[in-house]
């Protein structure tokens, strides 16, 4: 029988909260430890694993521990190379499981590793914008890194200081996810950050991002890197050599928070997740008004962009460094998937009990406005607040990102607002 250990930094302290335990991953199961239960002070990883001292199903147990874990290519290509089934997945995380989104640890026993930052050269920085999943895996592999998602990502270590970047080794946080172009979908790097500026000039939180220009701005020679918001690094900061380690911040995804298997994430008939969703910052948040209607904003905003892919793992919530209180997390993912022709037209979610992106119309906002129970008066007004805001934030973008050197912007622009006026 299998037995990992499950650690949550709180504070900067790593506190052991419980373990997974069963021979294989289809029946493992998680328990919170009596000792951290005992603590009168003990607060749940995750809104779906509330404190108990009884097991969860292994159900529970894989819909937030799986869900820490790659998908599609970049798991098979992991997977392939430890010679581990693909499906499974404690196995892999037992592996990768020592950095992860938020503050979680997986650990087989209690050893401290030492933990450092290896600094990369141009050169290596190059290589992994140029070779694809192959370079990705070898890193997520190399610095037990464990990020969600189905594109190639790694977390690294940014020196804003010498503008520098490192891997982190043992258990030494990463600051940025930097993420690899896709190599079917030209220029998505570029279109992801179009659309993320242009989603901050709409008045929506963001995480700071940029784009790691290795070249001549070609897909193969740029890499999109985004800061952490679940890492935090301030005057208190522990030292790792000469560069100040990060704290951990706990988050989970909505998937997460609602137990929902990570290959589920996108809604089939009747499941009403942005329903859910709201419902969870009802009861959980701490600024319950405040989030329900920024939560509101980023699901017209993906609309208006032609985001198809915005599912319920690419939603967040963040958690306060000594975990009593949650908000939703900065916006991250956003990109127009329309101006694509391979892309579906399917959005990820129902709007108003419609999914396709052509058929939704001002009637069913006010329909989801409903549904989701916010007044209709301030949900309209936000929603013809974005949309009115929306053509100047692509453009204005746009020659941002041609004034730094990437000419495509301003192709994608055009596309992402031709496709808007389909839609609108």
């Amino acid at each position: 029988m299998g037995k990992y250990n499950v650690y949550l930094e709180i504070e900067g302290h790593q506190v052991r909260v419980g373990e997974i335990e069963g021979n294989s991953s289809s029946d493992a199961r998680f328990t919170y430890s009596k000792e951290y239960i005992d603590e009168g002070i003990a607060r749940p990883v995750s809104i779906s694993l509330p404190i108990q001292g009884e097991a969860f199903s292994p159900e529970n147990t894989e819909a937030f521990f799986d869900g820490l874990l790659p998908e599609g290519f970049m798991r098979r290509s992991i997977a392939s190379n430890m010679h581990i089934d693909e499906n499974d997945y404690l196995s892999i995380l037992s592996r990768l499981g020592k950095e992860c989104l938020g503050a979680i640890r997986i650990a087989e026993d209690d050893r401290e590793e030492e933990s450092r930052y290896e600094a990369i050269s141009s050169k290596q920085v190059k290589e992994l914008a140029a070779e694809g999943t192959a370079r990705s895996t070898e890193v997520v592999i190399k610095t037990h890194l464990s990020l969600t998602g189905a594109s190639g990502k790694v977390g690294l270590y940014f020196d804003e200081n010498s503008s520098k970047w490192y891997l982190p080794c043992g258990l030494a946080p990463s600051t940025h996810i930097v993420k690899q172009s896709h190599i079917r979908l030209e220029g998505i790097v570029t279109n992801e950050q179009l659309s993320m500026l242009a989603a901050s000039k709409c008045g929506i939180d963001i995480p700071e991002s940029f784009i790691i220009n290795m070249g001549k701005g070609n897909d193969s020679e740029v890499l999109f890197a985004t800061k952490r918001y679940d890492r935090l690094i301030d005057e208190s900061s522990p030292m790792i050599g000469a560069l100040k380690r990060p704290y951990r911040i706990h988050q989970e995804d909505f998937a997460q928070a609602l137990g929902i298997r990570s290959y589920d994430k996108y809604e089939a008939d009747g499941n009403d997740y942005a329903v859910k969703m709201f419902e969870v910052l009802r009861k959980y948040a701490k600024r319950p008004l405040e989030d329900q209607l920024a939560l509101w904003n980023r699901v017209v905003f993906n609309f208006v962009l032609g985001n198809t892919d915005a599912h319920i793992k690419n939603y967040s919530l963040l958690y306060e460094p000594d975990m009593r209180g949650i908000t939703l997390a900065p916006a991250y993912d956003m990109i127009s998937t329309v101006i694509y022709e391979s892309s579906t037209k399917d959005m990820s979610f129902n709007i108003g009990g419609c999914k396709n992106v052509e058929s939704i119309d001002e009637g069913r906002f006010i329909d989801f406005a409903s549904r989701v129970g916010i007044s209709e008066k301030v949900a309209m007004s936000n929603y013809h607040m974005i949309l009115n805001r929306f053509e100047t934030a692509i453009k204005e973008s746009a020659e941002e990102l041609k004034a730094s050197g990437f000419v495509n912007a301003g192709n994608i622009a055009e596309r992402i607002l031709t496709a808007r006026k389909k839609l609108l």
